[in-house]
């Protein structure tokens, strides 16, 4: 079994267990009988295995989980938190048809933060009327500096996009210096190509107006609880990480064109 498929298996079951075995949970606290407890332990299991009949489940029990199970967002994640017996859960939630459930609200919040976004605000890098992305990257992330590579590759190919970019400068030490650095040179689009392409300039540029939007940025980092680069978003949906298989996707879409204004 692969560690993909492992992991599918405990999103999906785990999450099945949690909600199926809340009731035997409960009921131990009570005075209920252990035959009754078995009973409806056994019956939990029944409908486990009727309702994920694609799923091989070696082990059933009691959860500790107890009570309602409520949806919340912490950092731009969604969690679930049991307030009767203080758990909080990090995990994906599937339907019986495999829906994501847990994908489907991270995509919903996001949506709803989109307001925090000024398109104006943002460091443009690509044609104007090319399809648009909003990216939230760091200089000194490897994977940012691989999907520069794709983007690259795209537009050689006859496929470009127009990115909005942010800056994340939380999380590498030099970051904040080399953003401040892209956003005080003269030609800010070559010079951001250049730092992920691996250029070490001799000295950082520094400019007020620079230091300022990276701030900004970092203000709206944390407005939409982005915690790690690139994260993207693609058409109203979150991406975290170089996804370069959502990314063609995307690319391959077709694009509806923009009427000009009368």
């Amino acid at each position: 079994m692969t560690g993909a498929r492992r992991a599918v298996l405990w999103a999906s079951g785990a999450l099945a267990l949690i909600g199926l075995s809340a009731a035997p949970a409960s009921a131990q606290s009570s005075s209920a009988p252990d035959k009754e407890l078995t009973k409806a332990a056994a019956e939990a299991e029944q409908q486990l295995h009727q309702t994920f009949t694609n799923l091989k489940f070696d082990d059933f029990g009691p959860a500790p989980v107890k009570g309602p199970i409520y949806q919340a967002v912490a950092g731009g994640k969604i969690i679930y938190y049991a307030p009767q017996s203080g758990h909080i859960l990090f995990a994906a939630i599937y339907d019986k048809n495999g829906v994501n459930l847990t994908a489907l609200a991270q995509d919903a919040s996001t949506r709803r933060k989109l307001g925090a976004v000024d398109p104006a605000k943002a460091l443009a890098i690509g044609p104007a009327g090319a399809p648009t992305v909003i990216e939230f990257t760091d200089p000194d992330c490897p994977y940012c500096r691989t999907l520069e590579k794709f983007w690259a590759a795209k537009e050689a190919e006859g496929k470009p996009v127009r990115r909005l970019i942010y800056f994340v400068s939380g999380i590498h030490p030099e970051a904040a210096a080399k953003a401040e650095h892209i956003l005080c040179s003269a030609d800010k689009a070559a010079e951001f190509k250049a730092i992920y392409a691996g250029a070490t300039p001799k000295q950082l540029h520094k400019c007020v107006p620079g230091r300022e939007k990276v701030e900004a940025d970092a203000d709206i980092v944390r407005q939409i609880g982005v915690s790690g680069t690139p994260t993207l978003i693609v058409d109203g949906r979150l991406i975290s990480g170089f996804q370069q298989g959502e990314l063609e996707k995307f690319l391959e879409q077709p694009k509806v064109p923009v009427k000009p204004s009368p």
